[in-house]
């Protein structure tokens, strides 16, 4: 009897120590599980963003151990693809989405553009007798890429030089061979300031250029080894990378009638003068913006994410990453000769966030 009773007893506590464990195992299991669970977010697109991209996860990894990004330096138009097949957490792109890209990532309303660092594209030319900067707006840098003005002593640019002695050196005209957001920039500025350009040029990664002397180099490195070489050339390239090898600049009068130069302070006024509230989504191309010490061919970098959100934690994730980089890159970015966004675009920006980036059931996901 007495063993039967212990062997009852022994049944129980086993029961009630089982009973226990489960409830310990329900209630600690979620717990353990998410201290224990690594993220890891993916983005394609931009190659113009890569390094800077690159320097920032890293850094953002070692502060973040469990959180891991994968980025795919594909280029602008690969990023928009994989953005709009949803393979990705965020895309990245020099230029902004046109109207049939966004519709077939759902349309306008479907994605956002942060812009996460500025650009800007520079006039760049090879005079060795001109000492002082050249003076040039708009209308002479379309005339002369239209092959219209083909000598540096032309009545239109000795107007926007007086008393400069310019030579009667025949103008060679160094363009991009390649596709490439600076390019963009420079056809899209030129469309805006030139109506004879937009109506025979027009603007894009890759144009067919009208200019009979017009040569071809790859890359902003190719332009720029071909305006070093060639007396009477002109060329543009981008401006962190005329920066790093102290290219000679022209200056370029902006929309308010000022010369102005290729700096850090006059992308960011750029910036700052562009209307972003009325930009749907952020889309916006920051070319011959208002303000006098705004730079004319300016240009932001995006990210972009779909506004309706299909992975809630993964696009929290990648908003905790890029808040952190507002907050933080700046210095990163002047260490790799990007240019930070300015603040007050930064808090629009996150405004932005709060009011379009939402889960499945209309939950803001910042």
């Amino acid at each position: 009897m007495r063993r039967r009773h212990l062997a009852r007893r022994m049944t129980r506590w086993w029961n009630l120590g089982g009973l226990l464990l489960m409830a310990l195992t329900v209630v600690l299991t979620p717990s353990l599980v998410s201290a224990a669970q690594n993220v890891t977010l993916t983005g394609a697109g931009s190659s113009f963003d890569n390094p800077l991209f690159t320097k920032a996860f890293s850094e953002y990894t070692k502060q973040h151990p469990d959180v891991r990004i994968n980025y795919q330096s594909v280029g602008s138009g690969a990023g928009i693809k994989q953005l709009t097949e949803k393979t990705v957490d965020f895309g990245a792109t020099d230029a902004p989405m046109n109207d049939e890209q966004l519709t077939a990532a759902g349309g306008a309303n479907a994605v956002v553009h942060v812009p996460v660092t500025l650009g800007a594209v520079g006039i760049t030319y090879q005079l060795p007798s001109v000492k002082e900067p050249l003076k040039l707006d708009g209308a002479a840098v379309a005339g002369i890429f239209l092959g219209k003005i083909t000598k540096w002593n032309d009545d239109a640019i000795k107007a926007l030089n007086p008393g400069v002695d310019l030579p009667s050196t025949d103008i060679a005209v160094v363009t991009r061979s390649d596709g490439s957001g600076t390019t963009f920039l420079f056809t899209n500025y030129l469309a805006k300031t030139s109506a004879d350009w937009k109506s025979t040029v027009g603007e894009g990664t890759a144009v067919k250029w009208p200019a009979p002397t017009s040569v071809g180099g790859k890359g902003n490195e190719g332009v720029a080894n071909y305006v070093g070489r060639i007396d009477g050339s002109i060329g543009y390239v981008e401006y962190a990378y005329a920066k790093q090898n102290k290219l000679k600049y022209a200056l370029m009068q902006n929309r308010d009638g000022q010369f102005v130069a290729p700096e850090e302070a006059a992308f960011k006024a750029a910036a700052a003068a562009a209307d972003w509230p009325k930009a749907p989504g952020m889309y916006l191309i920051l070319t011959d913006q208002s303000g006098k010490a705004s730079w004319p061919i300016t240009g932001a970098s995006f990210i972009l994410l779909h506004t309706r959100q299909e992975r809630p934690e993964n696009a929290k994730e990648v908003l905790k990453f890029f808040d952190w980089a507002f907050k933080s890159g700046d210095q990163m970015a002047a260490d790799l000769d990007y240019v930070a966004i300015p603040d007050a675009v930064v808090k629009m920006i996150q405004s932005d966030w709060k009011a379009k980036i939402k889960d499945a059931a209309g939950k803001a996901l910042y």
